[in-house]
């Protein structure tokens, strides 16, 4: 894991809190924070925008597979790349995962099947059934709710003594929940190791942030809670890496909580449940952050590098496209869910009007 370098300490003393954005990689793929880029191999560097592309390719795909009819419930995450794949790879397989609905690329990094992802889109149990070692619980739906659960986690690994951290992401809108608050606030009571991400991507579905609180930045708002806050450029994945790895290494040192903002955008709608962003979003606002993709200036560092190529790209995205089609196909295998087995899996004794209930279906589905 990276060195800390961002001075969390600093940031807690009220005269430096300006929360000026931290950016490492600008959108022509330049460094323009030497003294921040993280310690990163060639290998890993790679690696890095491997995920990124997969990422992207993901959601495509997934886009295709909803209007098929082949998925059910799905948040795009076009745009979110950086913001989401280079926080994972920055965490360590035993920190602890409390994700929200549009988080799934990064439950998937974190060791979820991909197969389990499709039967959790389409509302399948068996998507929720994670393998032992997946340190993660499954997309939480409720907006805000999994930041009291990172609190509770968090406790739970301090007490522990374990060299762990629990992680949580938010978009903008879930920061005007309560649920916020508290969260934040008692894991800074506590000191316990939790990273909160606000992944600031303007509109809580079609509400901007400009009109859901007058705080100049949301990253601030830690300031309420006494932890420290900063404001990172989501659409630069080195910056997001070290500003997460920075993070992960002043809780697990037993300083507290961190509240990251990363300032991002999602290029397509808020799902495909019937959002229509063209109605709140402009085509020009559009086209500035399609300036700013998060996968250009990476694919621009890369290549200046001599580390990537559009080839090497072309022939990733083949390999994505294949693995996607055969997990779609593995979800397809699974045997649909029954009302008899929404019965069952609710209840472990089932007072006497289920189990009527579960007699009536049982005997209509086994026609």
């Amino acid at each position: 894991m990276a060195q800390e370098k961002i001075d969390f300490a600093a940031i807690l003393n009220e005269e430096a809190q300006e929360f000026k954005e931290i950016q490492i990689l600008n959108e022509a793929g330049e460094i323009v924070a030497p003294d921040l880029v993280p310690d990163l191999s060639d290998e890993q560097l790679v690696n890095l925008l491997t995920k990124m592309v997969w990422a992207r390719t993901l959601d495509q795909r997934s886009t295709a597979l909803n209007r098929q009819g082949r998925l059910g419930f799905y948040a795009p995450t076009a745009g979110h790349e950086a913001s989401q794949v280079a926080s994972e790879l920055a965490m360590d397989k035993q920190d602890f995962l409390l994700p929200r609905y549009r988080d799934v690329p990064e439950l998937i990094l974190h060791g979820l099947p991909l197969y389990q992802a499709f039967l959790w889109s389409r509302g399948h149990q068996a998507g929720n059934e994670y393998p032992a070692e997946l340190q993660a619980l499954p997309p939480q739906i409720i907006i805000g709710a999994q930041y009291v659960q990172a609190a509770g986690v968090a406790l739970g690994i301090k007490k522990n003594n374990k060299p762990q951290v629990a992680y949580a992401y938010t978009g903008d809108g879930g920061t005007s929940e309560g649920d916020f608050y508290e969260g934040i606030n008692f894991a800074g009571h506590f000191k316990a190791p939790a990273i909160f991400v606000v992944e600031n991507n303007g509109f809580a579905i079609s509400v901007p942030r400009s009109a859901q609180t007058a705080a100049k930045t949301l990253a601030q708002k830690a300031v309420a809670a006494g932890i420290p806050g900063i404001v990172v450029d989501g659409m630069d994945a080195l910056a997001v890496y070290q500003a997460m790895a920075s993070a992960r290494a002043w809780a697990v040192a037993g300083n507290g909580p961190v509240l990251i903002e990363t300032m991002t955008y999602r290029y397509g709608p808020h799902t495909l449940s019937g959002d229509d962003p063209k109605r709140y979003r402009t085509p020009e606002m559009d086209q500035l952050w399609l300036s700013r993709d998060p996968l250009i200036r990476m694919r621009k560092y890369l290549t200046a590098k001599n580390l990537w190529s559009e080839d090497q790209e072309t022939a990733l995205v083949e390999q994505f496209k294949a693995e996607i089609k055969a997990a779609i196909d593995q979800a397809d295998q699974i045997a649909p869910q029954k009302v008899s087995d929404f019965l069952k899996n609710t209840y472990q004794n089932a007072p006497q009007n289920i189990q009527e209930e579960l007699q009536k279906f049982n005997q209509r589905e086994a026609k």
